[in-house]
């Protein structure tokens, strides 16, 4: 299994690269944290919602103290199948570690922050977050790459 492969399995469920990585204890742990979290949080309701454009009702419907575990346990469990798919470099971890953190402030303010008006609610505010989060680490992840080989 190639690192992309790891990592797109990854993203479509947790604990899926692992399990197709016959690291099957994990990826079953790393399946049913994702259910528990998922259903506790009411996360496919308030997708559903804030696909429909109801974003006010997707935010009454969230259990955020749930929703918070969901950012590290999903890029953890990205980085730990990409990791186990190949020889990785010293700080290949920074991407995964500031888009879970960046996610989880993006959900923290997700109730409030508006972008040109518009209120992007727990589902579209996190996701967007994504993108300065994979910034931030590929950046830091060079800047950290180039003095260690110097």
């Amino acid at each position: 299994m190639t690192k992309l492969e790891a990592l797109l399995w990854s993203i479509a469920l947790p604990g899926f690269g692992q399990l197709l990585q016959k690291q099957y204890i994990k990826g079953i742990l790393f399946v049913v944290l994702e259910f528990l979290i998922n259903v506790q949080s009411h996360f496919n309701e308030a997708i559903l919602l804030s696909f429909m454009g109801d974003v006010h009702q997707s935010i009454s419907v969230i259990n955020f103290q749930w929703l918070m575990f969901y950012p590290c346990l999903y890029f953890f469990a990205m980085w730990d199948a990409f990791k186990a798919a190949g020889p990785v470099s010293r700080y290949s971890f920074l991407p995964f570690v500031f888009s879970a953190y960046f996610v989880t402030v993006g959900l923290i303010y997700s109730t409030k922050c508006t972008i040109g008006g518009i209120l992007f609610g727990p589902i579209w505010l996190p996701m967007l977050f994504v993108i300065p989060g994979v910034i931030a680490g590929v950046l830091l992840q060079s800047i950290l790459s180039k003095k260690t080989v110097q």
